[in-house]
């Protein structure tokens, strides 16, 4: 793929990521960043991305647990970190073993509804580390030592006004705000997942059901992906890390209070509650 190289100063890409970070942090919502920080080209994009991730580490003690991805495109890449703090396990909300939120989840919310995105994950069993040989899709298979039932949660921290490109997204993480891991399901029918069929209810009330399909086909193919691309960047995976390939159903608003029951067809179902996050 034919990317263009750097076109920002380290000094527009960190004040770019300041901006970003603070979003993240607060939740507040902005314009598109001014133009002499403003990435539009991959290359630039992705640098704020991880400046983003530093800052975060730097100012909450944010940590990286895993990926969202998806195939590339012409001129896209797909992908985006997913942090400690959002990363709600069905089974234990603050990885001490202690009980779910009893009021639900927290989300940054529009008018008490968030978007979810219906997906599965897998969950590395140990690390694909940067090397100089590429890896094949058999190896980042037997890496992953097991697959979930999630939902991917969307926040956009542009405002619905803002006029922004692929590369401002990209920056900015792809409008994730977190995950909610669910219940661990059989990895080879995960893997074989191309189509399910997606139902939402929330207290027992339909608000969707639709065929969906897997963007990438195969489930596991944005992972590898991923693991060469990030290892084509001196970067790699590690063990316990998260990664989320795509949805089955684009991403519907879902009310917060109610208790929500979505469907992935014969793979399961899962129950949850969400509440909102207050805003900065």
């Amino acid at each position: 793929m034919n990317v263009p190289d750097h076109l920002l100063s380290p000094e527009a890409i960190q004040t770019a990521a300041h901006a970003l970070a603070t979003r993240r942090l607060t939740g507040r919502v902005g314009g598109a960043l001014p133009d002499p920080c403003r990435p539009t080209t991959l290359s630039d994009a992705l640098a704020v991305q991880e400046a983003v991730s530093a800052e975060l580490a730097q100012r909450a003690g944010e940590r990286v647990v895993g990926w969202k991805c998806g195939l590339p495109g012409a001129d896209t890449w797909v992908l985006a970190p997913l942090y400690a703090s959002t990363l709600y396990r069905a089974d234990d909300s603050a990885g001490d073993g202690s009980d779910p939120p009893p009021a639900g989840w927290p989300v940054w919310t529009q008018q008490g509804q968030v978007k979810v995105e219906p997906e599965l994950a897998f969950v590395l069993g140990r690390d694909l580390p940067p090397r100089a040989q590429p890896y094949e899709a058999e190896e980042v298979l037997a890496a992953i030592a097991s697959a979930h039932l999630a939902l991917e949660l969307i926040d956009n921290r542009y405002d619905e006004q803002a006029s922004v490109y692929f590369a401002d997204r990209l920056a900015d993480g792809l409008v994730n705000q977190g995950l909610w891991l669910g219940p661990a399901i059989d990895l080879a029918s995960a893997c074989a997942a191309q189509v399910l069929d997606i139902t939402v209810a929330a207290d027992a009330q339909a608000l969707l059901a639709q065929h969906g399909a897997h963007p990438a086909g195969e489930p596991a193919r944005p992972l590898y992906w991923l693991a060469e691309f990030l290892r084509g960047r001196g970067q790699g995976l590690r063990a316990g890390q998260v990664v989320i390939t795509g949805t089955y159903a684009g991403a519907p608003w879902v009310p917060v209070g109610p208790t929500l029951q979505v469907c992935f067809g014969h793979l399961g179902t899962v129950t949850l509650r969400f509440q909102t996050r207050p805003r900065g």
